[in-house]
């Protein structure tokens, strides 16, 4: 399973740089113009990804990078996380709540 979400993210990762070059140096016409639209629709489908599994990013250790990385990576970072133990309670809440 971790290597298929390796190669998902792996693949992801490589849409992502020609988007990137796709920016920077257009391809030919109808290509650009389908490329934009499929990036602009996967951020699209990525923030709303961060919105919906917003409280699961919030008990992480790092937030912020969580949420670069489902921005990125969408859903194969999500069932990453998943997989991945939620950082532990501080001690100070345990100790409070005893």
């Amino acid at each position: 399973m971790n290597f298929l979400l390796g190669l998902g993210k792996v693949l992801t990762a490589l849409f992502w740089g020609v988007v990137l070059a796709n920016l920077i140096d257009p391809f030919a016409q109808p290509f650009a113009l389908l490329l934009n639209l499929a990036g602009a629709l996967l951020v699209l489908i990525h923030g709303l990804e961060l919105w919906l599994f917003n409280e699961r990013v919030n008990g992480r250790t790092r937030p912020g990078f969580e949420r670069v990385q489902i921005l990125l990576f969408g859903i194969f970072h999500l069932q990453a996380l998943s997989v991945q133990p939620v950082s532990a309670a501080p001690a100070s809440l345990e100790a409070e709540h005893a």
